[in-house]
């Protein structure tokens, strides 16, 4: 058994951190002073980052192709809040790339996270008057502490995988991960994200998104991920049996005021959604 959540991401910042120009972000979104061009201006230190956030936002998920030609412009119609979101979700993608793993295509990895992330802003849309974003990176975030897990400890990982495939049909990734190391991929990501300073929303809803009803302040944020997640299976295996699909906690429909019939036309948006996204966000890796 893995002795601690702090020893499996020690020294792990050195290989998966978000670039200086998005930490910045990060700062400055909570500082009522800074303006559109002071965030622009930082954005432009990384010509990469100004590109793909660039790219992002004359995507089809915001509906505005061709009308965003600078990044102090796209602040100014997308806001602050929603440029830090672009910027996250971009470098979030690429950070891992310097993380090598055999337990899982990176591909087939990201796919579940795009879907997830499309999902949980379709699911936002619906019950949610504010950080509908966020919760777009939230869900394209929610699986990073697999890639942690899958690198540093990936002999306890296989395991985990072997006892998911092979055992009760109900048992899931995340208990046979505890049972293995004493912890799961989603306290590994959410103490990864606290440790990038991501805002307590986004740790929320990756810490708990197994867990909804042990989310403290943004419940209904981490039951959206939640949902999405297991819709983002069902994309996948262009399946609307929920039995294919991780347990959606009832909780999780109680705290958004969703009902599971939403199911069906959220699986068909994202479908016709990922193949845009997905060559958005992972085009020029």
């Amino acid at each position: 058994m893995a002795a601690s959540v702090d020893e499996v991401l020690e020294g792990i910042e050195n290989l998966v951190s978000l670039p200086a120009a998005c930490v910045r972000i990060n700062e400055m979104v909570e500082n009522p002073r800074c303006s559109a061009d002071d965030m622009g201006r930082v954005i432009n230190q990384d010509p990469a980052l100004a590109a793909r956030l660039l790219r992002v936002a004359n995507s089809p998920l915001y509906g505005v192709a061709g009308k965003i030609d600078t990044v102090s412009r796209a602040v100014t119609l997308l806001g602050t809040r929603q440029v830090q979101t672009l910027a996250l979700a971009t470098s979030a993608v690429r950070a891992f790339d310097g993380i090598p793993n055999e337990l899982v295509s990176m591909e087939s990895f990201w796919e579940h996270s795009i879907y997830s992330a499309l999902a949980a802003r379709t699911l936002a849309m619906e019950c949610l008057k504010s950080k509908r974003e966020s919760v777009f990176v939230a869900g394209l975030l929610h699986d990073i502490g697999q890639l942690v897990l899958y690198y540093r400890l990936p002999e306890l990982s296989a395991q985990a995988l072997v006892a998911v495939m092979e055992g009760p049909g109900e048992l899931e990734a995340q208990e046979a991960e505890r049972e293995l190391m004493g912890f799961d991929h989603a306290q590994v990501g959410g103490e990864l994200v606290r440790r990038w300073g991501l805002p307590l929303n986004l740790q929320e809803c990756v810490a708990f998104h197994h867990d909804p009803a042990h989310a403290a302040q943004h419940p209904v944020e981490v039951a959206i991920v939640h949902i999405a997640n297991s819709i983002a299976a069902l994309a996948e295996l262009n399946s609307l049996d929920v039995h294919e699909a991780p347990r959606i906690q009832p909780v999780a429909w109680e705290l958004t005021g969703l009902h599971v019939d939403i199911i069906e036309s959220v699986v068909g948006g994202i479908q016709g959604q990922i193949s845009d996204v997905r060559s958005v966000l992972m085009g020029d890796r």
